[in-house]
């Protein structure tokens, strides 16, 4: 059976002030034709459907058509699960009404799907928490799924059971997956693993978290699962969480990060990205191989030291999203900072870089608090930059101060 992994859509999630949406519908519309031209049985979404708890109606909206296009009108299975930035419960809300149509979505790492079938033939054998077996139309052997959404580690010891605190978290994972796999999992089926959760193998640095992404992997959060927690009867591991795709071990399987779909923030500048697809048979290792995405903006951070080569960069490159830094003897003009603008309608930051900035004195300084506000700022602006303010900027502060005086 061929098995499409992909994770962390992040729908509705905004680049500061710029909206991604239009770029989101483009790379779900290839991921759903990537799909169809490879015959896909099952699509596995490890987390991260949304960008937060309270998504708009549009990126709801797009959720659900995307979803209903994967499913080819309920002929093949869709199952998703919460990540770190999904309600669990908003996840789960139009389960009934799905699963009708074949997407089966899972919220809690405790969370059953109740055994049925569907007109399609697409049949729900068996189930528990954090587990289904399915059978597939087109399939001798059954899909065996272990299942386990994101929760803290506080949930996590709860919906299984396990609230002493002296037993690492990974090791009661690990006794709940084996119980699962010794269960369910023997070599007449496809066994495979889903999780949103930070894994790593153990002994290696732990891979970055996403800029501006929800950590996992800190006080409070689940600790890191280890790769060598999963079962042997697992054939793949499907993880959502880190946005770049990685392998992160290759026993006793492949554990892979399928990545984000698009960067979304500018420590993902101009990385490719990807989802998997994977050829599975029962008793068998797992082929796969990465699709890499081409839809969205490219993410950029460029610097330059001439405003002209700039624009003239800007505007051989008229389709990225920018960090832009301008280093010059002088904090960039109202003048130039309209020209960059209006020749790019990707600058998202525009960050001016001050040549010769002064050192910090060594030895503190008093300052006289009976100055004027006006002057503290001008003292204050020369301390930062090693530059006097010049007119335009003292104006400004003058104007935004004036406004605050009248509220």
């Amino acid at each position: 059976m061929k098995i499409l992994h992909t994770a962390d859509w992040h729908l509705g999630k905004r680049l500061e002030k710029f909206s991604r949406l239009d770029e989101q519908r483009d790379v779900l519309n290839e991921i759903v034709a990537i799909a169809d031209d490879e015959d896909v049985d099952v699509i596995l979404i490890a987390g991260d459907l949304f960008d937060n708890y309270n998504p708009s109606t549009e990126a709801v909206e797009l959720f659900y058509r995307t979803l209903k296009r994967l499913t080819k009108g309920g002929k093949r299975l869709v199952v998703a699960i919460a990540g770190n930035h999904d309600s669990p419960d908003r996840i789960e809300a139009p389960d009934p009404l799905a699963k009708e149509n074949g997407i089966l979505f899972i919220g809690y790492p405790h969370s059953t799907v109740a055994p049925c079938e569907l007109e399609s033939g697409i049949c729900i054998t068996r189930s528990e928490p954090g587990f289904i077996e399915v059978r597939l139309p087109r399939h001798e052997g059954k899909l065996r799924l272990l299942l386990t959404p994101y929760a803290n580690e506080y949930r996590l010891r709860t919906f299984l059971g396990k609230e002493d605190t002296e037993v690492e978290l990974r090791s009661i994972l690990e006794k709940q997956w084996a119980t699962l796999a010794d269960t369910y999992c023997d070599d007449q089926g496809v066994n495979i693993l889903m999780t949103h959760l930070f894994v790593m193998k153990e002994g290696t640095p732990p891979p970055d978290e996403p800029e501006d992404e929800k950590p996992i992997l800190h006080i409070g959060g689940a600790q890191a699962v280890f790769s060598k927690n999963i079962p042997p009867q697992i054939q793949y591991v499907a993880l959502g969480h880190l946005h770049r795709y990685q392998k992160i071990d290759d026993s006793p399987c492949p554990v892979i990060y399928s990545s984000s779909p698009l960067s979304y923030s500018f420590a993902e500048a101009e990385q490719d990205k990807f989802v998997v697809i994977i050829d599975a048979q029962p008793g068998e290792s797992v082929q796969y191989e990465r699709r890499r995405l081409t839809a969205g903006r490219i993410l950029q951070r460029k610097r330059f030291n001439h405003i002209d080569d700039a624009l003239t960069w800007l505007h051989d490159n008229p389709d990225s999203l920018l960090e832009l830094t301008l280093v010059s003897d002088e904090y960039i003009s109202s003048e130039d900072r309209r020209r960059l603008f209006q020749a790019h309608d990707g600058i998202i930051t525009l960050i001016p870089e001050i040549k010769n900035r002064r050192e910090t004195e060594q030895e503190e300084q008093s300052i006289n608090l009976q100055q004027s506000v006006d002057e503290l700022f001008k003292q204050y602006f020369k301390h930062q930059t090693g530059q006097d303010i010049n007119d335009e900027l003292f104006e400004l502060f003058k104007e935004i101060r004036s406004e605050q005086s009248e509220e």
